[in-house]
């Protein structure tokens, strides 16, 4: 019953005019990000945060609109994908094995129509998953003291980004250059500056707005003007599109099993929807043997992924919520917004502030269905928002960010820090540093810091008391197979990749 209370709840806030337009409006914005070659969800949540701040949104409009844009962009990553052989971004990798062949089959828009239908069973299996799961996990929470959040901390920054980097070592050197720039500031033990190099604009720290518009949005304006445009895609042609119902109905099971791997997977910290993806394709793959035809353009090899992936990108919400700890790189953004908004995520949350809890499950749940009808009529003119030029893109990129941030605080200060970490995530990711480690530094080093003193000063500085609980001791050794795992694991995802070779 009390499901139904909440729930009740919820669609009394999502059903609203106003909410329910945000969560139309950002299905669509999403739908269109995910589909532009290397955006993806991450940068594209980041480049719309300051519109928020611009339209003035409370905090449950603007989870809503921020968190459709997120599921949008999943949906969305699926169409490049299918017709271009073109990840619209990293989870919708695996999606290209199956999804290019089979439009080079002359099945395209079957395809798109498959994986929509695969993308809703998934992303709403996984918004149930969240509204069952997250309540029960906030009670738990409880029993975490200060020596649990520095280990789970600690995993998060073992975890999150592991995959998305080549190097172990320097997905670790990002989340130190992320805790190197969270102790910018006066130390608020102490009452002493610390790293700000005597200028008074970085006394009260680094806004990690601030940090995110510049690393994500800015970092992508500059790698947009050294391609020339030569990254959009032009000439995209889409014959009628029709529901497969065979291949859905052929695919029902699969789109289950690659949904509840997806889940999983998406829960903890670090892994995400790319792992998600991932998973969910091997899984189907093995239990389809070598008769499966995966890697030829098979519906299975659609339809898995992409329940994976936005089965994955739901539960990733579940950590955040719950914990405060982000379950992938879009979830961190979307965390950077909470705290904005002066909501601390935690097991606190669902007591303290249930109608934005409640509300955004709710939205999802609708944004779920919105994005399904979106999806099938409307593939057409996402497609042909492929051709955006970027002489076209970069202007409005470049005019949210500059007008969102300085809208925020009324500091030039904060455009040029912004430019400047542009330029910094410009650089990291030529030399193929992951960025995401960095925001969750920045987001997470201060409470990493407070959970790391408050334990100290409850054992009298013995630092055994960082394991003195079952619970912390199974998150460090969680921390340290998280570190470890994405060594054998990237390799296995290399290999699915030379069947379309």
């Amino acid at each position: 019953m009390e499901i139904i209370d909440n729930l009740a709840l919820g669609f009394s806030i999502a059903l609203s005019p106003y909410t329910l337009m945000l969560a139309i409006a950002g299905c669509f914005l999403g739908t269109i990000i995910g589909a532009l070659p290397g955006l993806g969800p991450s940068n594209g949540v980041a480049i719309l945060i300051p519109l928020t701040f611009t339209m003035g949104l409370d905090a449950t409009a603007a989870l809503v609109l921020m968190t459709s844009v997120y599921y949008g962009a999943m949906y969305g990553g699926r169409i490049s994908s299918i017709l271009l052989n073109i990840p619209g971004d990293e989870p919708a990798l695996m999606t290209t094995l199956d999804g290019y062949p089979m439009a080079k089959q002359g099945r395209a828009g079957d395809a798109l129509v498959l994986s929509g239908v695969a993308s809703f069973v998934g992303a709403f299996l996984a918004t149930v998953g969240l509204m069952l799961l997250a309540p029960m996990l906030a009670r738990v929470a409880y029993l975490f003291g200060p020596a649990e959040y520095f280990a789970l901390y600690l995993l998060a920054f073992c975890t999150l980004g592991g995959m998305a980097s080549n190097n172990q070592a320097k997905a670790a050197l990002a989340s130190c250059i992320g805790l190197g720039i969270a102790m910018i500031g006066v130390d608020n033990s102490s009452g002493l500056p610390r790293l700000t190099g005597g200028n008074l604009h970085l006394m009260d720290g680094i806004d990690f707005l601030v940090a995110i518009v510049g690393l994500f949005a800015i970092a992508e304006v500059f790698f947009f003007i050294e391609s020339h445009g030569k990254a959009s895609s032009i000439g995209v042609k889409l014959e009628k599109v029709t529901i497969p119902w065979k291949d859905i109905m052929a695919t029902k099971w699969t789109m289950l099993r690659a949904s509840g791997v997806g889940f999983v997977a998406g829960i903890l910290p670090g892994a995400g929807a790319s792992l998600g993806s991932f998973l969910a394709y091997m899984t189907e793959k093995s239990v389809a043997g070598k008769d499966g035809g995966f890697g030829t353009g098979v519906p299975k090899g659609i339809a898995a992924p992409e329940a994976g992936n936005n089965a994955a990108a739901g539960g990733a919400l579940v950590p955040m919520l719950t914990l405060g700890v982000p379950g992938s790189g879009t979830t961190a953004v979307l965390l950077a917004l909470l705290m904005t908004l002066n909501i601390t995520p935690g097991p606190t949350l669902f007591t303290d502030r249930p109608e934005v809890v409640w509300g955004l499950i709710a939205s999802l749940l609708i944004a779920n269905i919105v994005l399904l009808l979106m999806n099938v009529p409307m593939v057409k003119i996402f497609v042909r928002i492929l051709t955006v030029p970027p002489w076209v893109l970069l202007p409005g990129v470049t005019m949210i960010s500059f007008v969102g941030i300085y809208s925020l605080s009324g500091s030039y200060f904060d455009l040029l820090l912004m430019i400047a970490f542009g330029v910094l995530g410009y650089v990291l990711r030529k030399l193929d540093i992951p960025t995401v480690p960095v925001i969750l530094g920045i987001l997470l080093g201060g409470n990493m810091e407070n959970a790391l003193r408050r334990a100290m000063v409850l054992s009298d500085g013995d630092p055994m008391f960082l394991f003195s609980t079952p619970i912390a001791i199974g998150l460090w050794l969680a921390a340290i197979a998280g570190f470890v795992a994405p060594m054998f694991l990237r390799n296995l995802l290399k290999k699915p990749q030379a069947v379309t070779d």
